[in-house]
């Protein structure tokens, strides 16, 4: 029997998969045992109250084997040689359309005003330190995006959604924790995500397609 279910727990509850699993087995009346898969659907954080919970949707395997999900992980083509199109900036809906084309076996030509982010940091620590600004090359401008720099809240307010599943797996194939996933807010983190942006770029380039700053 597969089940999806959804409970209120404590934050130690919540960290805790011994502790998850006592609850769980309580709430179906079943013995701990007979859990062969317990995954974390989504997670979120409810502090209305003083007392802080954290609201868990659950899939719960019992007494059966638990199929894994066929990963949803694009399949690139190489480019070299294919029809050119040209994409203009390098931000997330560049990036993300230059891996699209790359999908179909196009090969994508992204031009960005900007630097890469490993020269942006710099214009950007000297913007910071020194009041230097680079009018090409700053928080806004540049490899990646405004967001690059921000601890990288991944949200949409498009109704038309499509498949952010997909994308979410995107980001973790370079480099991005699962627990994006799960999270009902997720963010990359200001840390990660200037290299996440690299392996983008690396990706693109590995397949044939090109970026010109």
């Amino acid at each position: 029997m597969i089940k999806d279910l959804q409970i209120q727990v404590s934050p130690e509850e919540a960290s805790k998969r011994a502790l998850l699993l006592n609850i769980v087995a309580k709430k179906l009346q079943i013995e701990e045992v007979e859990i062969t898969h317990l995954e974390i659907l989504k997670r979120s954080t409810d502090a209305r109250q003083k007392i802080v919970k954290i609201n868990l949707k659950l899939r719960v395997c019992v007494s059966e084997k638990h199929v894994k999900e066929k990963e949803n992980l694009p399949a690139y083509k190489d480019a070299n040689g294919k029809e050119e199109i040209i994409i203009i900036g390098a931000g997330p809906a560049g990036l993300f359309a230059a891996l699209k084309l790359l999908e179909k076996g196009k090969k994508p030509i992204v031009i960005e005003r900007g630097k890469s982010v490993q020269e942006r940091r710099k214009d950007i620590a000297k913007l910071t330190k020194e009041h230097i600004v680079n009018k090409d090359s700053n928080y806004c401008f540049g490899e990646g995006g405004a967001g690059t720099f921000s601890d990288g809240k991944l949200y949409t307010r498009s109704k038309k959604r499509g498949d952010v599943n997909k994308v979410l797996d995107v980001l973790i194939m370079h480099g991005a924790t699962p627990e994006i996933r799960v999270d009902a807010h997720p963010h990359i983190g200001t840390n990660k995500l200037p290299q996440i942006i690299q392996k983008i770029r690396e990706t693109i380039l590995e397949y044939g397609g090109e970026i010109l700053f």
